[in-house]
């Protein structure tokens, strides 16, 4: 693996140095193993703790087969799915790999005793497959996580909708919280090259996802002066919604936790924010009884902050504890677009507040090929920002999650695997000197909040 990273490192290494370079028979990566699925039962979720179920491991090095590459990987990045891998909720996700595993003699490989976890990267092209002509070893890159077979008609119009449509990560195997990973080629994308290895493994997962629900014709179609309520708005999420919504001439209602959550939504460009915590607002009475009365509490501080007016969008992916609210507070024929479900799947609200005033609920998972880049674009030419705040090793990978978990982090946290240190891979750095100060914010604002 040191010729490998010796390589990496080097600005002169070309693409027939990387196909002579000799692939490692094994690579160290982070997994769940299948014999540990039962070690939470009868714990509630906020008790399970990814640091002991998260182990790093070396596990056989994959061939790549038809249509796909081999990536070394330079840094990843921590997503709520990989806490969901990690507790075994709501299912262990060896199910999904046992599923996949029967769909092809090629897919049979996914289906193992670990899964090697993680559905970001950014890293350099080390082998491709036969078929892909697009990407060559060298190649510098970051990869989306949508993975699909394009073999049924349903899926060609949105691969989103594609029968055999899954999460690259979660859903299959050879993730990107490794030194290596195995992707299909066409998940991978342009490195932004005023981008750090850690800064731009970032934003793939959670910038396509935001980009899909709030931007895409398949999600809210946001337009200029929608006023649009962002929950966990300082998160790996909400972060980029947050810019999605500035740049696109909205106004977003960030809300959040804490007033250190506040400070960065404001250090973002957002005016309008809202400190839940410090209004006191409690959706529940107690954990069957919704209260509407809290609702309309927080409507009314909604329309202080935007002169009067209700939220056009809701960006919602908190669930179960917020949905009831957020299908009130919206207007009338506005929209709540929904993800993830963070704080519970089984959502209850008061349906007379959506029918009767001709709101719309819309589904929103990830991102179709299309969506992916477009979200990446907009990275690549500085126009949004990694929300990267704290970096940890490939070996820390349990605590980086086990801290997503306990919602103890701003933004994204990433992990660093084959690249020794932070701050390497930038090549364009006039770019990046026009954006420093928007690329630093969150780093500056994790270390405000530790003093």
């Amino acid at each position: 693996m040191d010729e490998i990273v010796s390589a990496l490192l080097s600005e002169k290494a070309t693409s027939r140095d990387f196909m002579a370079l000799r692939l490692p028979e094994c690579y160290r990566g982070n997994v769940v193993r299948r014999e540990d699925t039962s070690m939470f039962e009868g714990l509630p979720s906020r008790d399970k703790d990814p640091r002991k179920s998260l182990h790093v491991q070396e596990v056989p090095t994959p061939e790549p087969g038809p249509g796909e590459a081999l990536v070394a990987v330079m840094a990843s990045a921590i997503n709520y799915n990989t806490v969901w891998s990690s507790i075994f909720e709501p299912l262990p996700t060896f199910r999904f790999l046992e599923r996949y595993g029967r769909l092809s003699e090629q897919t049979r490989r996914h289906d193992l005793p670990y899964h090697v976890l993680g559905s970001d990267l950014a890293g350099v092209v080390l082998r491709t497959g036969p078929g892909v002509n697009r990407w060559r070893p060298g190649d510098r890159v970051v990869a989306h996580c949508l993975s699909v077979e394009l073999e049924s008609a349903d899926g060609h119009d949105d691969t989103m909708l594609d029968p055999e449509q899954r999460i690259w990560g979660f859903e299959t195997n050879f993730g990107g919280l490794a030194e290596l990973a195995l992707v299909k080629s066409n998940q991978l994308m342009p490195k932004p090259e005023h981008l750090t290895w850690e800064e731009a493994a970032s934003p793939g997962l959670v910038n396509s996802t935001a980009y899909r629900q709030l931007v895409s014709r398949n999600g809210a179609q946001m337009k200029q002066g929608d006023n649009v309520l962002i929950w966990g708005a300082s998160g790996g999420l909400g972060s980029y919604a947050t810019q999605l919504a500035l740049a696109g001439g909205a106004n977003p209602i960030c809300v959040v936790s804490s007033a250190q959550k506040a400070e960065i939504c404001r250090s973002m460009g957002a005016e309008a924010v809202i400190d839940r915590d410090a209004e006191s607002f409690r959706f529940w009475k107690d954990e069957r009884t919704q209260d509407p009365k809290e609702w309309k509490r927080f409507g009314a501080h909604i329309r202080e902050l935007t002169g009067g007016e209700d939220a056009d969008i809701v960006f919602e992916h908190p669930g179960r504890e917020t949905f009831g609210a957020s299908v009130f507070v919206t207007r009338k024929g506005g929209t709540i677009v929904t993800c993830a479900s963070t704080s519970g799947y089984l959502h209850e609200f008061d349906n007379r507040y959506l029918w009767m005033s001709l709101k719309r609920i819309i589904g929103s998972h990830f991102a179709n090929y299309r969506e992916a880049w477009e979200a990446n674009r907009l990275i690549a030419k500085g126009r949004i920002h990694p929300t990267l705040s704290k970096v940890y090793s490939l070996e820390q990978a349990g605590q980086a999650t086990y801290e997503v978990h306990a919602n103890a982090h701003q933004g994204k946290v990433g992990v660093l695997c084959l690249a020794p240190q932070e701050g390497l891979g930038v090549r364009d750095h006039e770019l990046r000197a026009r954006h420093i100060d928007a690329i630093n914010r969150f780093r500056e604002q994790e270390s405000r909040g530790k003093l």
